[in-house]
């Protein structure tokens, strides 16, 4: 996505991961089974300097169906001064975390961003008193050859920081 003439400057390094995508991931941790998931992520500006985040999905059999709803999280992506970031997320399950990090542009062709990449770390990890027990996060969001690649590493359930998710998202195209 080419960056808008109007979008505040501070947003100028995180227009790459403005618009709507969709894809497939997988899930583990030494607490469940594995799985496959499917995700719809979007990141969107009303003209201020901070991108609202939306994320929901779904367990998915080995034919690609949706079997039931899984996560959804919601929240706030912030940009700071020195590419460094701030994000705060909500979730229903009874979490709201705060995360920082940075956002490193790693390509850039005719005036258009084709490489870059977000990592974050939770800072503080609230929850309510009916939450599993969840206590550090890391997050890793990349462009790659124009899709959106994550990855969610966590302490929870007494273990060590271990990956939980990964996922590879493509864009949906804006309706013209």
């Amino acid at each position: 996505m080419q960056p808008d003439a109007a979008l505040p400057p501070e947003l100028a390094p995180l227009s790459w991961l403005i618009g709507h995508w969709v894809g497939v991931g997988t899930g583990q941790y030494p607490t469940i089974g594995d799985f496959r998931f499917g995700q719809e992520v979007s990141f969107s500006t009303d003209g201020r300097p901070f991108l609202a985040y939306a994320s929901r999905s779904w367990l998915l059999d080995d034919e690609g169906t949706r079997l039931r709803p899984l996560a959804s999280e919601s929240g706030f992506l912030r940009p700071r001064p020195d590419n460094h970031l701030e994000m705060q997320l909500s979730h229903p399950t009874g979490y709201a975390e705060i995360w920082y990090g940075r956002v490193e542009i790693t390509g850039i062709e005719q005036a258009h961003i084709t490489g870059a990449r977000v990592e974050l770390r939770t800072d503080l990890v609230a929850r309510t008193q009916s939450a599993k027990e969840y206590v550090d996060g890391h997050r890793l969001y990349g462009l790659v050859e124009g899709r959106l690649l994550w990855t969610f590493d966590m302490a929870a359930m007494g273990q060590p920081l271990t990956n939980h998710l990964a996922a590879t998202l493509h864009r949906l195209e804006d309706p013209a």
